[in-house]
């Protein structure tokens, strides 16, 4: 009975993949806009209302008074694909990705070998900003001399942002997720990043970066139900400037995570054939 039924779901989904692509323009399967998260959850959202703030209270520290990115829900995190593509400048406006020669042949060569390397695909950390385009949902909570992100899928990790004033090692140890420092401009939470290694991609499109990559990052919630992400990246070994991208996750009120685990009997590698 469970085969039956497991091969009738199959079809359905075959069937259903294959009307899609037959009816999608060719057009919108080029733009690639951002993608719910997985499961479709939080789909019956209540209109947008005022942003909520935490309480001005000594206990809560550096985030008394400050826009709550939590409560009794979950971000919504969108699938990014191509951040050059589906994300937009500060302005709303086209990303120009300023590749240095060697950072565009290696991203040609991903685009060419349909990302079969892609390290998420191994069930690795997706690493920053990849975090929040990885399309499983997140959840922040924030403490007095620190916040916290805690990741439902990406390898089911979490990040701690410092708020207590620290600088960043002199020299830290490379890592998935880097050495985050974070501090407030006005009701902007403005998070710092260094030390990464070398083993993630900025994206699943395979936009690169090696340990020099620093990332900032400003989140904004400018009403309940978004989470305005903007990622300014700087790599100089593979970028000839900074550049940013700006995307959105949208609050699913009621929600919670959902165990995932991604490290084990991963029967999906195998068909990461690429070209």
């Amino acid at each position: 009975m469970r085969t039956l039924v497991a091969h009738s779901l199959l079809a359905a989904a075959a069937v259903v993949t294959l009307c899609s692509w037959v009816s999608a323009p060719l057009a919108a399967q080029e733009e690639q806009p951002a993608r719910a998260g997985r499961g479709g959850r939080g789909a019956n959202r209540p209109p947008a209302g005022p942003t909520p703030r935490l309480p001005e209270n000594p206990i809560l520290g550096v985030n008394s008074g400050k826009p709550d990115f939590g409560g009794k829900g979950m971000w919504q995190v969108p699938y990014i694909i191509d951040m050059q593509k589906q994300g937009k400048t500060p302005e709303g406006g086209v990303i120009d990705v300023p590749f240095r020669p060697a950072a565009k042949k290696i991203f040609d060569s991903r685009t060419e070998t349909n990302s079969k390397d892609d390290p998420e695909g191994f069930c690795l950390p997706p690493g920053v900003p990849r975090m929040m385009y990885t399309p499983y949902p997140t959840q922040i909570y924030q403490l007095a001399d620190r916040i916290l992100f805690i990741y439902e899928g990406g390898a089911h990790v979490w990040r701690l942002i410092w708020m207590d004033g620290r600088q960043h090692p002199k020299d830290p140890n490379p890592t998935f997720l880097g050495d985050a420092i974070g501090h407030w401009e006005g009701d902007t939470l403005v998070v710092d990043t260094v030390g990464f290694n070398e083993r993630t991609w900025l994206d699943a499109a395979g936009h690169p970066h090696g340990e020099k990559l620093h990332v900032i990052e400003k989140y904004t919630r400018p009403d309940s139900n978004t989470l305005r992400v903007e990622a300014t990246i700087e790599d100089p070994d593979f970028y000839t400037k900074p550049w940013t991208v700006v995307t959105t996750a949208t609050w699913a009120a009621g929600q919670e995570l959902f165990e995932y685990i991604c490290q084990e009997n991963n029967r999906d590698v195998q068909h990461l054939v690429g070209k």
